[in-house]
């Protein structure tokens, strides 16, 4: 924990999908531990380290120009959004790399529109840290891990855009430099939430869940029972 980051993220739209829920798409109220993840992830990622989630802080709603929303802190919006519900499978790329036909995806006779309740004016701080895995090399360690994520942090570098849950709803980063973190007074218990997928096993990949509570604009991860 002594090696441990904080990320201030905000956008204008944000969908975590909760899995019950496919027809019609419905956010969870708050950003998931797996898609914080993924947006450090994108920002820096190594095959020896593995990122942790400990805790997100809900922040009020704030703009690109940097002024903050005066809002409710979760407000949804309902839109209709157009969607292709086909995709290529993993076996038909695979078939194509041996000689087999090329995949086509036709676009336009694929779309079908799609009710989806998002989340508006979102503005979180994520803490995570760092732990080893079995990829590192002998010279890495925690410390110079978080030192290159600082880096790129305060230039704005990511390997990949940092999106909310969809890559349409992107996501504005910086390091937190606003020293004590003041959420917002706001307490919800937010239900069984998705954590992660369980990739242990390649052949049975699992989605693992927690039971989610936001207790004055704090929503903790760390030490939290997974459910699996």
């Amino acid at each position: 924990m002594s090696y441990g980051l904080q990320v201030e993220v905000w956008g204008d739209y944000a969908l975590f999908s909760r899995p019950e829920l496919k027809t019609e798409r419905m956010s969870y109220e708050i950003i998931t531990p797996s898609a914080a993840r993924g947006i450090i992830e994108s920002i820096f990622w190594h095959p020896g380290l593995r990122v942790l989630i400990d805790r997100v802080y809900l922040l009020r709603g704030m703009h690109e120009d940097g002024n903050r929303v005066d809002r409710t802190p979760i407000k949804f919006i309902n839109v209709r959004r157009n969607e292709v519900k086909s995709r290529v499978l993993a076996r038909q790329v695979q078939s194509m790399m041996t000689g087999g036909p090329v995949p086509t995806l036709d676009s336009k006779a694929d779309i079908q529109q799609r009710a989806s309740t998002i989340l508006t004016d979102v503005h979180y701080v994520i803490e995570a840290h760092f732990e080893m895995t079995a990829h590192a090399a002998p010279s890495d360690n925690e410390g110079k891990f978080k030192d290159i994520f600082q880096r790129r942090l305060e230039r704005g570098s990511a390997y990949s855009q940092p999106y909310f849950g969809c890559r349409e709803f992107p996501a504005h980063f910086r390091a937190w430099e606003g020293g004590a973190i003041h959420p917002v007074d706001y307490s919800k218990d937010l239900g069984i939430m998705l954590y992660d997928m369980d990739y242990s096993d390649p052949q049975n990949i699992r989605p693992t869940y927690f039971h989610a509570r936001l207790e004055h604009g704090v929503m903790q991860v760390a030490g939290e029972a997974v459910l699996r």
